[in-house]
């Protein structure tokens, strides 16, 4: 059997116009620009959020050679991740992941063009998912940091803040107890 025949045509695959080819290479674009400005809007302290004191009997430049050693090794605690790389990777990796999952998905829905607007789609919703995922992980690395530092001055003999209630000065109150009952008293019947 011969395909050669002049009634037999192989199908061909409708080529893409130069706007599809345009959406197409945009997108990665487009995704790649919006991460990068969505992850320029995070700005985080790189030290610690708390305050310290030096330490009875300890000088400033003792203290200032704690608070750099200190600093350090929160940083290492962190495995050297400050938070604000942690948002802005955080907040990229929504954002591609969203697009990727959009592209797929308009191209599972709608061919070329609607992978373009799948891309579009998803790079908006991972966007606004990526800036609440950027929040969290800056809030969790900054307290993690945090939590380091403090650890980290208060066994050099600084002082640190605490949680903790107020405790009252003023002694409490106590009642005297109740007077013994008379000589030869004797309980109603029916008592104990």
């Amino acid at each position: 059997m011969s395909f050669e025949s002049p009634d037999y045509a192989m199908p061909t695959t409708p080529q893409p116009t130069p706007t599809q080819r345009r959406s197409r290479l945009m997108a990665p674009l487009a995704a790649a620009v919006a991460a990068a400005t969505l992850a320029g809007c995070v700005v985080v302290p790189t030290g610690p959020s708390l305050m310290a004191l030096p330490g009875t009997g300890k000088s400033f430049d003792q203290f200032r050679q704690d608070d750099f050693t200190c600093r350090q090794y929160a940083s290492g605690q962190n495995s050297g991740i400050d938070t604000t790389a942690a948002a802005n990777n955080s907040a990229i990796g929504s954002a591609v992941l969203g697009t990727a999952l959009g592209a797929a998905a308009g191209a599972a829905i709608g061919g070329s063009s609607g992978a373009a607007i799948g891309a579009g789609a998803g790079l908006l919703a991972g966007g606004a998912v990526g800036a609440g995922n950027a929040q969290s992980s800056a809030y969790v690395t900054q307290s993690r940091y945090d939590q380091s530092y403090v650890q980290c001055m208060y066994a050099s003999g600084n002082r640190v803040p605490v949680r903790g209630e107020m405790i009252s000065s003023q002694p409490v109150q106590r009642y005297a107890p109740p007077p013994p009952p008379p000589p030869g008293w004797k309980p109603p019947p029916g008592s104990y």
